[in-house]
């Protein structure tokens, strides 16, 4: 991308959270014409005197940096503003088929992948559960559903910039129910290798819960509450934290991992949190109630029975995970925490009732953020792994900022 003329912007009103302000000039024009494509995709369609008052550039550079996003195609000229003196003002709105990027969950217990076009509607969807899946048996998968999905597709005209891949950290090393041996073998495979050559797209990895922050962030809650902690219930149980529009790292990259922090509860013999929040302690606890289950769409039609131990879980995991959401919000203050991932809707709403019941008891701490069903929830990983390839080719980001030519 050229530079543009002007100084360097930053989105700011509606888009407070996601502000960003140029720290390297070398980038700056490609910085620029970052914030106004995120400013028009968080808020618009807008017309140029809108985004000149958003991000702060001057008129002829956002003139010439509209110029180049409506030739690239990743955004179009959504009608006109009548009513006003003078040549009525042309509406800007993101292109949902201006690109595509393919994103892709590896779990212990299912394979899940999206196509998803630059307004985050997911095109084509293909899951399959399957448990401590092998590398030869997802590289089988992506390759199928990719080919399946991309039939006649002329990437010419509607580029795909790359596959983002989430996936737990240490998952061939977490010890879980059923966990076969040979499954280890996860801790020495290059995904980026493994899937790479079937397209010959760039290949991107992250962590499932800080994917399935990123995506919240883009195309959730986060658009309007850019700071919030995300806590990912699958088969495991991880966390993603964003500070104002930023995910958060840490300095050796695992910051988040709630599961691995310590129980102590006479009510279970677990001694982590992901050992009683997570879909694999969730099955176990059903399994010694009599209820054995391989797929969570299956939780919602239990029989009474089968509920009242699922309630009784609610309970457990909201005794376990109050104390951690109050440290969370001492710490950081978020504006919301988020809870995704594979439980069902109804079982999420009843989870964080519960902890809100809990949380609103808390006394002697200043705040205390109240808990939401994220709206980017049972695909999250996926939908935001896809978000990857975006981030690093179209939308801002200090990481961005920060890279030299």
């Amino acid at each position: 991308m050229r530079e543009s003329a002007g100084r360097t912007g930053s989105v700011r009103g509606k888009a407070e959270g996601s502000r960003l302000s140029g720290t390297n000039l070398e980038r700056a024009g490609d910085h620029n014409q970052r914030v106004t494509l995120q400013a028009i995709r968080v808020d618009g369609p807008m017309t140029r005197a809108d985004l000149t008052s958003i991000t702060g550039l001057t008129p002829p550079a956002i003139a010439n940096i509209t110029k180049r996003l409506l030739d690239d195609r990743l955004i179009v000229e959504a009608g006109r503003i009548h009513g006003a003196r003078g040549q009525p003002a042309m509406k800007l709105a993101v292109n949902p088929e201006g690109c595509f990027s393919i994103g892709m969950n590896i779990d212990r217990d299912h394979v899940t992948l999206v196509l998803l076009d630059f307004a985050g509607q997911v095109r084509a969807r293909a899951t399959r559960e399957i448990e401590f899946a092998s590398p030869a048996a997802v590289a089988e998968f992506f390759r199928t559903e990719t080919e399946r999905m991309l039939y006649g597709w002329n990437r010419t005209a509607t580029p795909i910039l790359g596959v983002g891949v989430a996936m737990p950290d240490d998952m061939g090393r977490v010890d879980l129910p059923h966990r076969p041996a040979d499954y280890e073998a996860w801790n020495s495979v290059d995904v980026r290798k493994l899937l790479a050559s079937n397209l010959r797209l760039p290949v991107f990895v992250e962590n499932d819960a800080a994917a399935a922050a990123l995506g919240e962030l883009q195309f959730g809650h986060g658009l309007r509450k850019p700071s919030f902690f995300y806590i990912l219930i699958t088969s495991g149980l991880g966390g993603g934290l964003v500070i104002e529009g930023e995910y958060f790292r840490g300095a050796d990259g695992r910051s988040g991992e709630i599961g691995f922090l310590p129980v102590r509860s006479r009510r279970t013999p677990a001694r982590s949190l992901q050992g009683v929040v997570s879909l694999s302690a969730l099955y176990a606890h059903l399994e010694e109630g009599g209820f054995r289950l391989a797929h969570p769409d299956a939780l919602s039609s239990l029989p009474p029975k089968g509920q009242a131990l699922i309630e009784s879980w609610i309970d457990l995991a909201a005794e376990l995970l109050t104390e951690p959401i109050v440290g969370v919000s001492c710490v950081v203050n978020p504006e919301a925490i988020y809870i995704g991932g594979r439980l069902p809707a109804d079982i999420v709403h009843r989870l964080t009732h519960a902890l809100n019941q809990r949380l609103a008891k808390v006394q002697g701490v200043p705040a205390v953020a109240k808990v939401l069903r994220a709206a980017t929830a049972a695909d999250a990983p996926a939908v935001g792994a896809a978000i990857l390839p975006f981030i690093d080719q179209l939308l801002p980001s200090r990481a961005t900022l920060r890279k030299t030519d």
